[in-house]
């Protein structure tokens, strides 16, 4: 008797105990997740599944095989809330938008109706809103910040510095040893400004010295230098200080400032904590320019899924483009259908892991803006029929893997920053030049809306404050992965284009691996 239907007749006979008839495909798929236990555990699971088979009150006591997936997944959550999930995606559209209150001191809630459609002053309100975020947390670094007794202070000390607003310095005739947050603009060709909520002034950049970054148009700046005759004159520039995501929370409570159904942050769940350092095997897979009407792509893709069917990852999550070619856009039907058949022959994938999809703006058939809805239905129906674990999600979107908290975005951002930069930086690796102007900036587009279109009223989404655990880009330049300010930044790069190379993370140990499909002999 082999293995399989050795494990088939106990799970048979502990069903009928329970009064049950369990269907054979029930019965092998069960067997088929237990095989690789030992017998202790094979028999703790059959008890396990059958108990919550039980509590799902069937109207007829036959179990199907959804059934048994269900009570899979019940008793992998044993001992969580209503609201706590392993593994969740966010959809653009559904991440809250908080606006800093100055009296309280602290983040609230926007209730406001959003649109697609913004009001005409949608576009001042959202970079107004990134302006208070980095001037409330910017004034409380202890470069600004002044904690000794008015009357004491040192002046050999770094902590002397005074942040200003650009009214304070419109209203002197020369002012020395200036600090200024402001926006870069070009408010007249060939001339630069900071711009804050109290007016704009001219700047001279021509001799200033600049911090590691890429400096662009559109993005915050933190300048020191004097006034003189209406310009400030910068010495130094660089953007605003970073701050630490456990600092920053302090400021939005226990509220869910990350988006999905839970009321409170997720971050904060015992329960979701200990399950994420015990599974310490649980991962996610990262793809990008996954072009489905590549022969040689769809090749890979079924490599990587059969590799992976012996031990099925968490999620895996695929970027666009979907197709090299956009000639005719239902072709698309055809290789979403395709990869559907290929993945449905993988039984363990099939009942342990999900299939995100994230468009790239290169896909049908939204605008050349973010964030972008999900890939249509109509395209995407016979992959979610064959492989029924297949989330469609914006771009970007959000991704909750117990307390991890991941945004995914596929943009070619490391490109546009590095187009549209103002100063190229002579030392230092590009990687890290990305990753710390996006991490202090705190969003994923600091750079002007005409360079990088985006929605007025869905600004949120773009958000990094707080910091998440992980931030998934897919550009088309070389993969990297760095880490800053406890944030990890990873640039996925283009399988095809990588010769088949993607990214791999464990959350439990915060760790990237870079993972290549070799060649078949």
């Amino acid at each position: 008797m082999s293995e399989i239907h050795r494990l088939k007749s106990q799970i048979i006979s502990r069903f009928s105990l329970g009064g049950f008839q369990i269907r054979s495909e029930a019965s092998t798929f069960l067997a088929q997740q237990l095989q690789l236990l030992d017998e202790t555990e094979r028999k703790k699971w059959i008890t396990n599944v059958a108990n919550h088979v039980q509590g799902q009150c069937l109207s007829l006591p036959v179990v199907e095989k959804q059934h048994i997936e269900l009570a899979i997944k019940e008793a992998n959550n044993t001992g969580l809330d209503d609201t706590e999930t392993v593994f969740k995606v966010i959809s653009a559209f559904e991440v809250p938008s908080f606006v800093y209150c100055e009296e309280k001191k602290k983040f609230l809630l926007d209730t406001k109706k959003r649109s697609l459609l913004a009001a005409p002053d949608g576009k001042s309100h959202y970079i107004r809103e990134r302006y208070w975020t980095l001037w409330q947390k910017t004034c409380r670094h202890e470069k600004f910040s002044r904690r000794t007794t008015p009357g004491m202070e040192d002046p050999n000390s770094g902590t002397n510095l005074v942040l200003r607003k650009v009214e304070n310095i419109l209203s002197t005739s020369k002012m020395n040893d200036v600090v200024l947050l402001g926006l870069l603009t070009q408010l007249t060709e060939g001339r630069y400004y900071l711009e804050d909520p109290t007016g704009s002034v001219p700047i001279d950049i021509s001799t200033a010295t600049y911090s590691s970054g890429l400096f662009c148009e559109g993005c915050f700046l933190l300048a020191y230098g004097k006034y003189r005759d209406g310009v400030l004159k910068v010495e130094e520039i660089g953007f605003p200080l970073p701050e630490l995501a456990a600092s920053s929370r302090a400021f939005f409570g226990t509220v869910n400032s990350w988006g999905g159904p839970s009321k409170t942050l997720l971050k904060f769940s015992r329960n979701l904590n200990e399950l994420e350092k015990a599974n310490v095997e649980h991962s996610l897979v990262f793809l990008s320019d996954c072009w489905l009407d590549n022969p040689v792509v769809i090749d890979k893709l079924e490599q990587l899924f059969r590799g992976y069917d012996d031990f099925p990852p968490v999620a895996i999550i695929l970027m666009g483009p979907f197709a090299k070619k956009n000639e005719n856009v239902y072709s698309l039907k055809t290789h979403f259908a395709k990869l559907g058949e290929i993945l449905s022959n993988c039984e363990k994938l099939k009942s342990q892991t999900d299939l995100v999809i994230v468009p790239s703006i290169d896909d049908p058939a939204a605008a050349n803006i973010l964030p972008r809805p999900p890939i249509p239905d109509v395209l995407t129906g016979e992959l979610k029929k064959r492989f029924h674990r297949t989330i469609l999600t914006t771009n970007p979107c959000r991704l909750q893997y117990c307390t991890q908290q991941i945004v995914v975005c596929r943009a070619d951002l490391v490109t546009k920053l590095c187009r549209n930069t103002i100063h190229f930086p002579k030392e230092g690796l590009l990687e890290e030049h990305f990753a710390r102007s996006i991490i202090n900036q705190h969003t994923l587009a600091p750079l002007t809306p005409i360079a990088f279109p985006t929605h007025w009223n869905y600004d949120a989404v773009l958000s990094l404050y707080p910091l998440p655990d992980l931030i998934v880009i897919g550009d088309p330049c070389q993969g990297f992965h760095i880490t800053e300010q406890e944030c990890t930044v990873m640039n996925v790069g283009s399988f095809p284009k990588s010769k088949f190379a993607f990214k791999v993370y464990y959350p439990s140990s915060k760790a990237v691996e870079d993972s290549q499909i070799p060649d078949e002999e």
